[in-house]
């Protein structure tokens, strides 16, 4: 391109056209058509099941479309795997980093490309070169497992520089950053575009998106419905072309507070390894109200709410559910308490993927009625109750049959939330209950927990969506390393308040 050419003018960085594809029983991608600029950060959104992750692992080489084009740099392209998508220069940050926490930044950028720079000078040399170029401000013999989350992710955006990325493909960047760090990552992605990188940006927040994106592309049913550029359109326009319906925002209405405590943890701790990873944790949720609790990743949510549900063994402190002191119960005891779980990674966690959905919905309640008769497993029983699930949840899917797997993201959340609420606990501990869904699935999920906090359930909510926590919560608590830092009223509170407690910048 001439020093004369504009973006505009230039030949398109990446070109998708027509592309299809197909598996068994679905349509997952059917005429599809994305154009890259180069030099541009180009968005891609749509609800969850409209295709967006399978085009994606076609341009990286992980699926190979069956019908379309692929065109990098004005020449069309057939990828077999990943490494030709890297050869030509095509590199991909996923949601879930994909880092060793005992390895250096350094090692773990070289490994696997050690033919590129070796593995000692010449790549220590690169990889100081890329991160002052870029300004990410990394150093190559820190150990990953002291790295913040933000560092992390520019470490991985490292890794694909040094393996020679000029298009980087960006999954959900900011589901796990406060504010502050979203604001740095968008500066990191503006010095990118400056130095010729061409970004695809892929988000359900639609005003991160409009104020990051030069175009938009959006997607609906598998396929493309339309493009637009941010300075010309809303969040309540792209919500409808995505979804039909306007963009939602989370709210609790009046108070349904009580006087009666549900939870209450008295001087929680919990060492491992001879390290304090919870300690003096002091906090109460009555029936009828949702606390909010916001912290940084790895500053011990993870961990509180895993000793509340007994899968780790508290060292201090006690845990009272109504009236009864719990801490020594197992799992399965207060589960059958009345303790419901929405867990932060409902594929690990929540789901058997291969299973059908009427075996999912068993699962933490095998023995509760109507999955069981006795010692014995009511087959017909958890089958009724399952139907039941997908109608008042709005779980889309050909049947109960199918498997989790094979449903969206948000409809696997859904069907979560029915068989957590299904048994009418008297506490649920919900972590990241809209991490990953589209806007549909997200005002659905509000609403099923909102109904449910005015009909007096206590809830626990953990989220990284700032907006969702002073939404849909009566108080906040703040969680830093380990501790309770403070509490604060959100109809006072503003996300970069809290994104200023959770990295300890209020102290």
């Amino acid at each position: 391109m001439s020093p004369q050419q504009t973006v505009a003018e230039a030949a398109p960085e990446v070109r998708l056209s027509g592309i299809g594809k197909r598996f068994p029983g679905v349509v997952a991608n059917h005429d599809v058509d994305v154009l890259i600029r180069p030099g541009t950060v180009h968005a891609l959104v749509g609800e969850n099941g409209a295709g967006k992750s399978t085009l994606m692992k076609i341009l990286y080489g992980v699926q190979k479309p069956d019908d379309g084009t692929i065109e990098i740099g004005g020449e069309a392209r057939r990828f077999s795997s990943p490494s030709d998508a890297i050869s030509v220069g095509i590199g991909m940050v996923f949601q879930h980093f994909m880092l060793a926490d005992n390895l250096t930044a350094l090692e773990n950028v070289v490994l696997g490309a050690e033919k590129l720079h070796g593995i000692r000078g010449a790549a220590r040399r690169e990889f100081e070169a890329i991160s002052e170029r870029y300004g990410f401000g990394l150093r190559p013999d820190v150990l990953v497992e002291k790295l913040g989350v933000a560092d992390r992710q520019r470490l991985e955006i490292l890794k694909v520089l040094y393996r020679g990325a000029k298009v980087i493909i960006l999954d959900e960047p900011t589901a796990v950053l406060v504010p502050q760090e979203v604001e740095a990552l968008f500066r990191n992605l503006s010095d990118l575009r400056a130095h010729g990188h061409s970004l695809l940006f892929i988000s359900h927040k639609l005003d991160e998106v409009l104020a990051i994106a030069d175009d938009i592309t959006i997607m609906r049913r598998g396929t493309t419905v339309g493009t637009a550029v941010p300075a010309e359109t809303t969040k309540r326009e792209l919500a409808e072309l995505m979804v039909g319906s306007e963009l939602p925002s989370p709210g609790t209405g009046e108070s349904t507070v009580t006087d009666v405590v549900q939870l209450r943890l008295e001087g929680l701790g919990l060492e491992e390894d001879g390290r304090a990873v919870l300690s003096g944790i002091d906090l109460t949720i009555h029936r009828g109200e949702v606390l909010g609790l916001a912290g940084v990743e790895g500053n011990g949510q993870a961990e509180l709410v895993e000793t509340i549900m007994g899968m780790r063994k508290a060292t201090a402190g006690r845990i009272v559910l109504g009236t009864e002191d719990i801490t020594g119960w197992t799992t399965r005891e207060r589960r059958e308490s009345g303790i419901g779980y929405i867990p932060e990674d409902r594929h690990r966690h929540g789901l058997l993927l291969d299973s059908p959905l009427w075996e999912n919905r068993i699962l933490g309640h095998q023995g509760e009625r109507p999955n069981s008769r006795g010692p014995w497993i009511d087959r017909e029983g958890a089958r009724s109750d399952t139907r039941a699930i997908v109608e008042e949840f709005d779980v889309r899917t050909p049947g109960i049959d199918t498997a989790a797997r094979a449903l969206s993201g948000g409809n696997q959340q859904k069907l979560i939330i029915g068989r957590e609420l299904r048994g009418e606990p008297v506490l649920l501990i919900a972590a990241h209950p809209t991490r990953g869904v589209d806007v549909g699935a997200q005002a659905a999920i509000w609403g099923h927990l909102s109904a449910a906090r005015a009909a007096g359930l206590a809830v626990l909510l953990i989220s990284a969506d700032l907006d969702e926590l002073i939404g849909l919560s009566d108080r906040i608590d703040v969680i830093l390393r380990g501790r309770l830092v403070g509490e604060f009223d959100p109809s006072e509170v503003t996300p970069r308040d809290l994104g200023a407690a959770m990295t300890g910048g209020d102290q």
